[in-house]
């Protein structure tokens, strides 16, 4: 009887042992090495699956009412997951409540009497032609260029003074060529390596800004980006890093070893606030609820609702 009882209390410490483990094993996940992230057609049905993934409600509540504009005009590359960004934004935006979306793809919404009509802008993959890299003078042509600095100027000033900004992905290439833009943002487009299995670390687990991810890396399939311009400079603070030992980037591997590769984060600019996301080249990243909660989350800093400790950090 005692042997038994012996038995069954070392198989019990067994699966004890295994649950333990378990929750580590998000971070260990990888994609079969022929895995594709096939493309698909945005639809309302996949927009409600989305909605039912997203949260309840928002992590703070809002000050006041508040109101984003969510542009999404591309006339460069031109993102599979355009409309399937728009759609989670506004599934998070109808289900927790936290803000208000006008979707509008008129770059006149730039100018000061229009964006001042709203607490934030949504820059969703708004990528722009090279070289060049102004999406103002892609949209308005070469012959406009002074209308095209004013709006450019409109949008800073829109920051500077109080405003929002959020980008997600491609929106990093919307004025890749601007010294001020790229002070603003963040950092500017430097390119990407293929897509691939990546391990996002938390830079700070303890962040609020990080609570969705529960301590543990983010691990999908995703296009890698790096950065270069007000980048290197690391005036923002990080939220997530790439484990770029886990990165395969063939003849860019030393390159992209050579510094630390975040690819999100948030910071002040003026009285403004930014925030960053790279996590998101492929619409199936949106069906996990951590990317979602991670995205209103930094929707709602840029909106002056969820306060937290923005200052820049050395890694």
């Amino acid at each position: 009887m005692k042997q038994t009882t012996y038995l069954l209390l070392i198989i019990l410490m067994i699966i004890s042992f295994g649950c333990g483990s378990s929750s580590n094993t998000y971070k260990e996940k990888r994609y079969p090495k022929d895995y594709v992230a096939e493309k698909f057609e945005f639809t309302h049905e996949w927009k409600s699956k989305i909605k039912n993934l997203a949260p309840e409600k928002p992590t703070v509540k809002p000050k006041t009412n508040r109101k984003v504009l969510l542009f999404s005009l591309s006339p460069g590359f031109k993102h599979w997951c355009i409309p399937h960004t728009a759609g989670a934004i506004e599934a998070l935006a109808e289900k927790s409540g936290a803000f208000e979306v006008v979707r509008s793809d008129d770059v006149q919404m730039f100018a000061p009497d229009k964006i001042k009509e709203f607490d934030a802008v949504i820059l969703n993959n708004t990528c722009s032609k090279g070289p060049r890299r102004n999406l103002f003078i892609d949209t308005l042509g070469e012959d406009k260029s002074d209308e095209a600095a004013a709006l450019e100027k409109s949008l800073i000033e829109f920051v500077r003074n109080g405003g929002g900004l959020a980008a997600m992905h491609g929106a990093i290439v919307f004025l890749n060529n601007s010294k001020e833009f790229s002070n603003l943002l963040g950092g500017s487009f430097d390119f990407h390596p293929s897509q691939q299995t990546i391990t996002l670390d938390l830079v700070e687990p303890d962040h609020p800004l990080v609570k969705a991810f529960s301590g543990k890396s983010f691990v999908h399939f995703d296009e890698p980006y790096l950065f270069k311009g007000a980048y290197d400079s690391l005036n923002f603070r990080p939220l997530l890093r790439m484990d770029i030992s886990k990165l395969s980037c063939g003849k860019y591997q030393e390159k992209v070893e050579s510094q630390v590769r975040y690819t999100s984060w948030i910071k002040k600019y003026g009285k403004g606030r930014v925030f960053y996301c790279s996590p998101s080249h492929n619409a199936q990243s949106f069906e996990d609820p951590q990317l979602l909660q991670f995205v209103l989350d930094g929707i709602q800093y840029t909106l002056g609702d969820l306060e937290c400790d923005d200052s820049p950090i050395k890694d």
